[in-house]
Formats: C-alpha cells, sequence, structure tokens
C-alpha cells in the first residue's frame, strides 16, 4: 500500500500515521471541527474537515469519509477502534469503492459482532462459551423463565454491544425486572438493534484475551494473552501481560482455543477472542473483538512485533509476518494504563482544556491523542493517553510505573492519575491474583 485512509482520531490515528511514517506509506487524516487542532491532524500528509464536533456528522459519515477517500486516492481505509471498525456496512462499501478495508472481511465482522451468533459459531468449532441463552430473549416474561433455567447472578446483554455499553449485572429476578426494558432501549440507541440475551455471570472471574491474525493465504497464529481485569463500569482501565498467577498449561489451552475460534470464522487481519476464566482456569468464550484492540500495545512491547504493520500487509495481500507460531518472540512484562479526563472518585468524564501536561521522567512509551493546550471536548471517549510500561519483570514495571505517575503533572482538568497511584497500594493487584471485581472491591472498602 502507498496511501491509506485513516478513518479514526486521536491517539489511534497517530499511532496508524507513526508506522505509515516509518512505512512511507502516505496518510490522510479526517477530523470534525472540534479536533482541528489535534496533533493527529497536522501529522498526517494531508488532512480534510468531514463535518461538525457530532460524531454522526463526522467521523460516522459514511458518505463524507469515502467522498474523501475517493477523491484522495487511497488504497486502504484503517478503522482504528471504536468509531466505524467494527461496522460491517462500512466495510462492505468501501469494497465496493474498490479501496482495501484493513481489517476482516465485512462477512465475519457480521457474525462475530453480533454476540448470538458468534456464541452459536463457536460451540459448533468447540470452543467453551458461558452458560446463557442460545436465542435473544423477547420479553421480560421469557427472560425470567430463562433467568431460573440459568440461575441468579447473570448478565443481561445487548446481542451487538460493546466496550462495556448495553449490559448489567443482575443479582435476582427484581434487578432482571428492573433494568429488561432499559438494557433494550439503549441497545437500540447505540446499536440500532434491540435485541438481549442472558448469560451466566462468572463469579471471581478474570477477563483474558488472545491476541489472533489470520492472513489470506490461510495462515492463523495468535500472539499470547492479556489480562485485562482491571476495569470499572465494565471497561479496562490497565491491561498487561503475560496474565499473572495463570499457569503455563491453561494459557496454552487459551490460546489453542482462541486460534481455532479464528479458524471457525475464516478470520483475516488483526482480531482478539476474549474468554472469561473462572478461579479454576476454565475458561469460556465472550466474544471476538474484529479490530486492533486499544491495549495492542501491550502485546507489541512483549513480542517486539508493530501489529499495524502485520495489519497494512495482510490487507495487501501478503502472508502473516510471522507464520511459524513456535517463531513469534514473547519477553519481559508490559502494563496499559489508559489515561483518561475523568473523575478518579467517581469515574464520570471530565472534559477541559489541558493547561499542563508534564509526564514523568521514567522510560515508557506514551501514545497520546493530545498536547499541552489542546481540548478534550464532551463529545467522544474522553481518553488523554496510553501509557505502556515494559520491563523485566512484573514487579519492576509496577516500580517503574509508581515512579511515572509520581513525576506526572496533568492540570486544567480531572484525570484518573491520582486513581492509579492510589491504586498502586492494593495488595491484590500487587499480588496479581485478581479478578474484575478488583476495583468495585477496593472502592467498596474505602
Amino acid at each position: 500500500m502507498k496511501k491509506i485512509l485513516i478513518a479514526n482520531r486521536g491517539e489511534i490515528a497517530r499511532r496508524i500515521i507513526q508506522t505509515c511514517k516509518r512505512l512511507g506509506v502516505q496518510t490522510v487524516a479526517v477530523y470534525s471541527e472540534a479536533d482541528a487542532e489535534l496533533p493527529f491532524v497536522k501529522e498526517a500528509d494531508e488532512a480534510f474537515l468531514i463535518g461538525p464536533a457530532a460524531v454522526n456528522a463526522s467521523y460516522l459519515n459514511v458518505d463524507e469519509i469515502l467522498r474523501v477517500a475517493q477523491e484522495t486516492k487511497v488504497d486502504g481505509i484503517h478503522p482504528g477502534y471504536g468509531l466505524l471498525s467494527e461496522n460491517a456496512t462500512f466495510a462492505k462499501r468501501v469494497k465496493e469503492a474498490g479501496i482495501s478495508f484493513i481489517g476482516p472481511a465485512p462477512e465475519t465482522m457480521d457474525l462475530m459482532g453480533d454476540k448470538i451468533g458468534s456464541r452459536k459459531t463457536m460451540i459448533a468449532a468447540g470452543v467453551p462459551v458461558v452458560p446463557g441463552t442460545e436465542e435473544g430473549v423477547a420479553s421480560l416474561e421469557e427472560a425470567i423463565v430463562e433467568a431460573e433455567k440459568i440461575g441468579y447472578p447473570l448478565m443481561l446483554k445487548a446481542s451487538s454491544g460493546g466496550g462495556g455499553i448495553g449490559m448489567v449485572k443482575c443479582e435476582n429476578e427484581q434487578a432482571l425486572s428492573q433494568h429488561f426494558e432499559s438494557i433494550k432501549k439503549r441497545a437500540q440507541s447505540y446499536f440500532g438493534d434491540d435485541k438481549v440475551f442472558l448469560e451466566k455471570f462468572i463469579e471471581n472471574g478474570r477477563h483474558i484475551e488472545v491476541q489472533v491474525f489470520g492472513d489470506t493465504h490461510g495462515n492463523v497464529v495468535h500472539l499470547y494473552e492479556r489480562n485485562c481485569s482491571v476495569q470499572r463500569r465494565n471497561q479496562k482501565v490497565i491491561e498487561e501481560s503475560p496474565s499473572p498467577n495463570f499457569p503455563k498449561e491453561a494459557a496454552e489451552k487459551l490460546w489453542h482455543a482462541a486460534v481455532e475460534a479464528a479458524k471457525a470464522v475464516n478470520y483475516k487481519n488483526a482480531g482478539t477472542v476474549e474468554f472469561i476464566v473462572d478461579a479454576n482456569h476454565a475458561f469460556y468464550f465472550l466474544e471476538m473483538n474484529t479490530r486492533l484492540q486499544v491495549e495492542h500495545p501491550v502485546t507489541e512491547s512483549i513480542t517486539g512485533q508493530d501489529l499495524v504493520e502485520w495489519q497494512l500487509k495482510i490487507a495487501s495481500g501478503e502472508e502473516l509476518p510471522i507464520k511459524n507460531q513456535a517463531d513469534i518472540p514473547r519477553s519481559g512484562h508490559a502494563m496499559e494504563f489508559r489515561i483518561y479526563a475523568e473523575d478518579p472518585k467517581t469515574f464520570f468524564p471530565s472534559p477541559g482544556t489541558i493547561s499542563t501536561l508534564k509526564w514523568g521522567t521514567e522510560n515508557v512509551r506514551i501514545d497520546s491523542g493530545f498536547e499541552e493546550g489542546n481540548t478534550v471536548t464532551p463529545y467522544y471517549d474522553p481518553m488523554i493517553a496510553k501509557v505502556i510500561v515494559e520491563s523485566d519483570s512484573r514487579e519492576d514495571v509496577l516500580a517503574k510505573a509508581k515512579g511515572f505517575f509520581d513525576q506526572t503533572d496533568i492540570q486544567g482538568l480531572k484525570t484518573n492519575v491520582p486513581f492509579f497511584q492510589h491504586f498502586f497500594e492494593n495488595e491484590r493487584f500487587q499480588s496479581g491474583d485478581y479478578t474484575t471485581k478488583v476495583i468495585p472491591d477496593w472502592l467498596a472498602q474505602k
């Protein structure tokens, strides 16, 4: 590929531009009026305004994005993550326009984007799934009947949901009755599909995912696992690899299941297979994210591979850069910390202008969408940056991260940096023996 359009913004747009510059690939950025001053707009070879701040009028405006792509004669479109990245209709229109979509086939996105459909596919492939309904539940009455069969607690989930949106834990029938209609409406509003289903809630579970890649020549590999169990509001804030306190035998079974899942859907390009793992290391398929993940730098750190470069090569029809699973390296330990413009006590977004942005002096990787003087607006996800810390051991990573955050100073808005500074004291997190309840349990004790 000689030229690509990046149908995204902020940090991930800068990340893609970085690899493209190294490879000599020209980049075209698209931006909204609210993002005109952000670094990614200036760093791309070309940049085009595509609409006002509202996401539906800009970053989700498929017609305008495709118009720019055709006028600039790009070879491919990289969707980043979020926004249009898992929109099969967008991927189809990109292909129909004679442009390469840097991601999986639209048919795969359709299948794996529907959680009910993906559950059925995984069952057929022999991949364990969480006990739950095999079809959508249309009414509260039906949900109550099915819930009795599954047993409480359980998760009420939107079939087309993602990113922690459209799901709620129900401890009993009263909670299910309280949330059923609101989740259906939320699913319709966010995803255009009000289909919901029920899934058994795995107590004391860990959220562990596996990075997979497939090419158009039949090769499928994994690039090991990431533990994403440190979450608030069902959204990840810290990810790490290797997953601590996870036996090698269990990890190998997980990797194998992820590769089988990818093969079952003839997967191409970058994808992530997400699992919930119980206290006995038994694992169950949750979903497959058909895109590059926010936390992909964790995998890059431990393998030494550039996953965006892998994506570009595969979209160009090349084979995987490393086809033999045994040849994919892994060394050291890495953690990613997501820095958000949010109240560190409530985790609610806190937009504003960054008057001071002083990072710590430790040698870490910072993938940032903003610079000092930029404004984090209320229109989009409030993530400011990702801090990726790597070293030879988990203990060294934690010490290095603590030193970095102690020196970091961000002013002009609230951020979750103070949260991380306090969270380092959490004994469960320090030990590595933590579950998805680590933040809620810690806050409940304070």
